[in-house]
């Protein structure tokens, strides 16, 4: 069985900026439709992944122990013993064990796969003092606080999934239709249903302020802060587009104060950057740091749906490609993908250096990155202006590959699935052509 590119998402997530946060575990929350107790996300997926990794780990120091004798004993590096590192798949009781044993033939394919895919298990193994293993928690569990052994004492690194699904065949409602306990599939994932236009970066910067305010006016502090962002943005010339949401009848509780004389909000985007990948010539990043320092970069391929001011004078230095999402249009990445990789051709065979954009610099620019990456680059990172693609062609692992090569730079990349996809279908078009 071949891993799916989106399955490598949470291989990507562990691999890239968040070993160093795994270091004292993690947890992780989702929720699933009414009868489940928790989603096969945390039943399966994330249980095989730990799982993977551990044996790719453990694989990693014995390597280290081969090489040198010495390094069996515990390392002041790594700070692990191969022969203590725990590499059992852990799955919950509810699993049953011929599903179990039928994941378990898999495991040591999953863990080459990973080992052949470019991840840095180096630096996973630096960062974690222990195995990482999974521990599930619902809304029937019951912890008794003074039971729960100091932290220190475990011999293992707790992934710790929280369902918040209701485990009862009754669904709880609340008084508004906006609020209630159901399980919409998929409504995590199209936050433009329910964000109300509160980006990430926003909500943490706010996030004390947001969970003290409380639900009843939740709502009208979300559309104050994003309105104080936008004004911030406008009047940095930056694109600031006007978020409407329809209103809803929980909305009438007192309005919080509308005044924006006073704005001391902090960009939203000052801890994002320009993520060189390597030696190419290529980065990548948001459309706002394009705006604002593009002046050391030749060429800008702007990805975003609206324009930006570069300091450019060249034309053939700027190209914009409005491209939006899958979940708007299926095929607008793949329509725009040809366009993209001539314009990388033309530039890069010049030597000069290519910054690669999009909104928020983590998933439409990193997919475009990545076909111009396997288009016109080889194996070892070098411009061979498409030879070695049109010789070789492209396979699932190979795109699995360079996709890893490409999140070692652009720690914050997260590529989408439907995106995936298109660049996908659009490498095997041009190998038909060729």
């Amino acid at each position: 069985m071949v891993i799916p590119i989106i399955g490598l998402s949470i291989l990507l997530v562990l691999t890239s900026t968040s070993p160093f946060s795994l270091k004292g575990g993690c947890i992780i929350v989702d929720s699933t439709r009414r009868g489940k107790r928790f989603p096969d996300s945390m039943s399966k997926t994330i249980p095989i992944w730990t799982c993977v990794l551990n044996r790719s780990i453990f694989n990693f120091l014995n390597k280290l122990s081969n090489a040198d004798a010495s390094l069996v004993k515990q390392d002041s590096n790594t700070g692990c013993n191969s022969h203590d590192w725990d590499c059992s798949l852990h799955l919950p009781l509810w699993v049953s064990e011929t599903e179990k044993a039928a994941i378990e033939d898999r495991l040591e394919g999953w863990t080459k796969d990973l080992e052949t895919s470019g991840a840095d298990i180096v630096i996973l193994a630096s960062c974690l003092k222990k195995p990482l293993r999974p521990l599930w928690i619902s809304q029937k569990t019951v912890i008794w606080i003074n039971e729960v052994p100091d932290y220190d004492s475990w011999d293992f690194t707790p992934i710790i999934l929280v369902s918040a699904s209701s485990t009862s065949g009754v669904t709880q409602h609340r008084t508004t239709s906006e609020f209630s306990w159901n399980y919409i599939p998929g409504a995590g994932d199209d936050e433009e249903s329910w964000a109300r236009g509160l980006s990430p970066n926003l909500f943490w910067n706010h996030a004390y302020d947001l969970i003290s305010t409380g639900p009843d006016v939740c709502n009208q502090k979300v559309a104050d802060i994003v309105e104080k962002d936008r004004v911030y943005r406008a009047r940095r010339g930056q694109d600031a587009p006007q978020i409407t949401v329809k209103p809803s009848i929980s909305e009438r509780s007192p309005c919080l104060d509308p005044d924006l004389s006073n704005i001391t909000i902090s960009p939203s985007d000052e801890e994002c950057g320009i993520f060189w990948l390597g030696s190419t010539n290529l980065a990548l990043g948001s459309s706002q740091i394009a705006a604002e320092r593009s002046s050391n970069i030749d060429c800008v391929l702007n990805c975003d749906q609206w324009p930006i001011s570069v300091h450019h004078q060249e034309a053939e230095a700027y190209l914009h490609l409005p491209i939006v999402s899958s979940k708007m249009d299926r095929f607008s990445l793949f329509n725009n993908l040809p366009s993209a990789v001539n314009f990388a051709k033309s530039n890069l065979t010049k030597g000069r250096t290519l910054l690669i954009c999009c909104h928020d610099g983590e998933d439409i620019s990193v997919c475009v990155c990545l076909a111009i990456l396997i288009s016109l680059f080889n194996d070892e990172g070098s411009f061979d202006d498409g030879k070695s693609f049109s010789e070789t062609g492209i396979t699932k692992c190979e795109m699995r590959r360079r996709l890893v090569y490409v999140c070692k730079f652009a720690i914050k990349a997260r590529p989408s699935r439907g995106n995936l996809k298109q660049v996908f279908s659009f490498l095997n078009s041009e190998v038909a052509e060729v």
